[in-house]
């Protein structure tokens, strides 16, 4: 009798019998999905736009004490509106927010957006959700005055989705000015196609208060049992050094408290609800809780959206393909956490 790989065979071959990571390894493997990026290099600051070429069904998840959102009530259960038409992540804590403003102006002058008649001379209403991190005190000019550099960011972060090519790993877009614990932030991604041919895919910027790495083995990431090949770096644990529960690693103080917000989007090309999706976000939440120690904080903002395309019918009992799909997206963001640090850290 064969037995199904174990999880350790998966870090080592890179893939299992039962999928691998899609072509680009990033959330750009989900069709449908554009991101594009831009940075302000004298305000250390920067912008991430998912675009939805089709309005995707959308959810999200909010788990941090201190979040930074726009348009997350219309994504609730119950609400009008089950689609949206892009995502934002920014830096600049609530000045950032103006990037999804712009963003919603483009998306509107192209005509995109929800309607529930259409007029002549009306408008339609693009859904852009954000959601924003802090990065105000990372040492950039933030003398803007009423002019914040993000509704420029918005703009242009859009411009770049649109040209389409797969994610920046690494110090771009909302990631430019963020940091991981002590060590630097970034915006990561990763991907995995199952053998049915449904694809589940993740994009994060980490800006976390919480340590990625382990105390005492700055080069061993919390995320080390789900990597696939050496995507980041394939070092593995000194398990005599893992005894201190109090002991938080390379976390911005230790113990402490600070300001700091993990940011992220899981999406799939599977045929889901609003509810499914919504339940695929939760599940995904426990990627941060894999890669990064502590997480959830009450100083966090810690918010996950979620994504569904709705390319690919689901086969056999719904309940059981959707707790793999949330397995699988909760597995992409530990990845894409520690991709994106490894890719930012000198």
């Amino acid at each position: 009798m064969m037995l199904a790989p174990t999880l350790a065979c998966v870090a080592t071959t890179g893939a299992s019998a039962m999928g691998g990571p899609a072509s680009r390894n990033d959330i750009t493997d989900i069709q449908g999905l554009r991101v594009g990026r831009a940075e302000n290099g004298g305000a250390k600051t920067g912008v991430s736009v998912v675009l939805c070429d089709q309005p995707f069904t959308a959810a999200v998840d909010v788990r941090g004490g201190g979040a930074c959102t726009r348009e997350t009530d219309v994504m609730n259960p119950g609400g009008l509106v089950e689609t949206v038409d892009a995502i934002v992540l920014s830096g600049g804590s609530v000045y950032g927010l103006a990037a999804a403003d712009a963003v919603t102006a483009a998306l509107g002058e192209g005509g995109r957006g929800y309607a529930l008649f259409d007029m002549p001379g009306v408008p339609a209403s693009p859904i852009v959700p954000a959601a924003c991190l802090y990065d105000l005190a990372n040492g950039g000019g933030k003398d803007w005055g009423r002019t914040p550099p993000y509704r420029d960011l918005g703009f242009a972060a859009l411009e770049d989705a649109h040209r389409g090519g797969p994610v920046m790993i690494g110090a771009y877009g909302a990631g430019y000015g963020a940091s991981a614990g002590t060590l630097p932030g970034a915006v990561g991604s990763a991907s995995w196609r199952g053998e049915d041919g449904i694809t589940v895919a993740a994009l994060v910027a980490v800006n976390c208060f919480g340590s990625v790495t382990m105390p005492g083995q700055d080069d061993v990431y919390w995320a080390w049992p789900f990597e696939v090949g050496d995507e980041y770096g394939g070092r593995r644990p000194d398990v005599s050094q893992m005894a201190d529960l109090e002991d938080w690693g390379a976390a911005k103080l230790n113990p402490g408290l600070r300001t700091q917000t993990t940011l992220a989007v899981v999406a799939t090309d599977a045929a889901l609800t609003r509810d499914e999706t919504r339940r695929l976000t939760v599940m995904a939440q426990d990627g941060l809780a894999r890669a990064i120690r502590p997480v959830h904080a009450p100083v966090d903002g810690d918010v996950v959206f979620g994504l569904a395309s709705g390319a690919r019918e689901i086969e056999g009992p719904r309940p059981i393909t959707l707790t793999r799909l949330g397995n699988l997206a909760a597995d992409c963001l530990t990845r894409s956490i520690a991709r994106a640090v490894h890719q930012a850290r000198p």
